[in-house]
């Protein structure tokens, strides 16, 4: 499988605005924090390899405006994937930054913020994210799950999912190609018991809800469509 997409197109000076939230500590991870803060309904976004900053302001905010406290986590303590560096090549870096240690990471995030009184938590996970957020769907960890142009989520994690779940996926996607979200779908429409769904959006690339040029108009359009699409299924699931 390729993934030479998923470290192509890193986000653009552009796209990094600062936000209105805050940097915190939650669950021993410093984290992009917006939202009311006695909100009782929380999410949590988990980024793609190259971190957390794209997030600021440009969704977090966004997913905060619908009155959910917003935690965006450093998974990678101030690491993210610097595509120009030669010395920490992709294979490298992911060394120290496995979604197993990601996954672990979370749970201690979920608990800190059901000690804060959080009730419900809906996850939304961005390419390497998405396979962590996936391993918090397959139990009560999460109350909704979103994934968004995954990356190394398979068939089986698909099969293993009890939390309601929504997959964007990419037409144009080496990682995650429209005949292996066709799996998923046909997955979730057997599973009666879990909500699920998967939308396959034309014409755009893995990446492409996060990591855009400000000034192609379609790909503007198209990941906001996605955005409003995630922020319907957490409503949806969460209030």
């Amino acid at each position: 499988m390729s993934e030479t997409q998923c470290y192509e197109n890193p986000p653009t000076p552009s796209s990094m605005s600062v936000g209105i939230g805050c940097v915190a500590e939650i669950g021993d991870l410093k984290a992009y924090i917006t939202g009311p803060p006695d909100a009782k309904l929380s999410v949590l976004l988990v980024s793609d390899v190259f971190g957390t900053i794209p997030f600021h302001g440009k969704l977090a905010d966004k997913v905060a405006a619908c009155g959910f406290y917003v935690v965006v986590p450093d998974f990678f303590y101030g690491d993210p994937y610097v595509p120009d560096n030669p010395e920490r090549p992709i294979a490298v870096w992911r060394q120290s930054h496995g979604t197993d240690k990601g996954f672990e990471d979370a749970i201690r995030v979920v608990s800190a913020l059901r000690s804060e009184g959080v009730s419900a938590i809906g996850a939304a996970g961005f390419c390497w994210g998405a396979k962590v957020v996936v391993e918090l769907g397959k139990s009560d960890h999460v109350q909704a799950a979103v994934l968004l142009h995954p990356s190394r989520v398979t068939v089986e994690d698909i099969k293993e999912v009890k939390a309601p779940i929504a997959v964007l996926g990419a037409e144009h996607d080496k990682l995650s190609p429209p005949e292996l979200l066709k799996q998923f779908e046909e997955i979730l429409s057997a599973k009666r018991e879990v909500d699920g769904y998967v939308k396959i959006f034309a014409g755009v690339e893995h990446g492409w809800t996060v990591r855009y040029k400000d000034e192609d108009e379609v790909v503007v359009k198209s990941a906001e469509e996605a955005h409003k699409d995630m922020l319907d299924w957490l409503t949806k699931h969460l209030k």
